[in-house]
């Protein structure tokens, strides 16, 4: 099985397991504590990884976030992995290599109680591993990831603003947002990408 198969079965796997997690999830968001259920317009991922949900009842959804988490980190790790071996620079390869594999266990580490400090590693991580695809992508003739790179970072960084300012009623928004950007420019570069594109002629 090739490493492309195994970044798209992982990344299956981990929107499965967070979509199970979501239909589970007993209640609560940080706008009304009482709620019911998981609201996409006001819960974060990282409610999915408590013990106990917002709402005081017990989180039937915590084993499936788990699951979904590390097979996300999985899938984005061998993607920045595959990526570095397909730019022509011997640093950026090296980066991206190092970023894939550090990155899997920091995104991994963002469901414990290391949560807050994990999430910036992370994504500092990738926002560094972006800059580098992007970098690459707009010295190539791939116009329309040349778009869709800088839409993801100029996303990326507005949601990095949206976390450090506090505006949690938007971030809970563009968490999801983003990461649906991230999982289309992730298929999209692992299949419509290939070594050739990035060697300038």
């Amino acid at each position: 099985m090739s490493r492309k198969h195994i970044i798209i079965i992982c990344l299956i796997i981990s929107v499965a397991m967070m979509l199970i997690a979501t239909s589970v999830y007993p209640g609560g968001n940080f706008s009304d504590p009482n709620a019911i259920g998981f609201d996409w317009t006001k819960n974060f991922f990282s409610n999915l990884f408590d013990p106990m949900a917002m709402n005081g009842a017990p989180n039937k959804a915590k084993p499936w976030a788990l699951i979904g988490i590390v097979f996300h980190a999985i899938a984005f790790g061998l993607f920045f992995i595959d990526m570095a071996d397909k730019l022509p620079a011997r640093q950026a390869t090296l980066m991206l290599k190092y970023i894939g594999i550090a990155n899997i266990l920091f995104t991994v580490l963002i469901a414990t109680e290391l949560h807050d400090i994990m999430v910036i590693l992370a994504g500092s991580l990738s926002l560094i591993a972006l800059f580098y695809i992007t970098f690459f992508v707009m010295k190539s003739k791939l116009l329309i990831f040349k778009i869709a790179c800088i839409v993801t970072m100029l996303l990326f960084y507005f949601t990095f603003y949206l976390y450090g300012s506090g505006h949690y009623g938007l971030l809970a928004i563009m968490q999801k947002v983003l990461e649906i950007c991230l999982i289309l420019l992730l298929i999209g570069l692992l299949y419509y990408t290939k070594k050739e594109d990035f060697i300038s002629k």
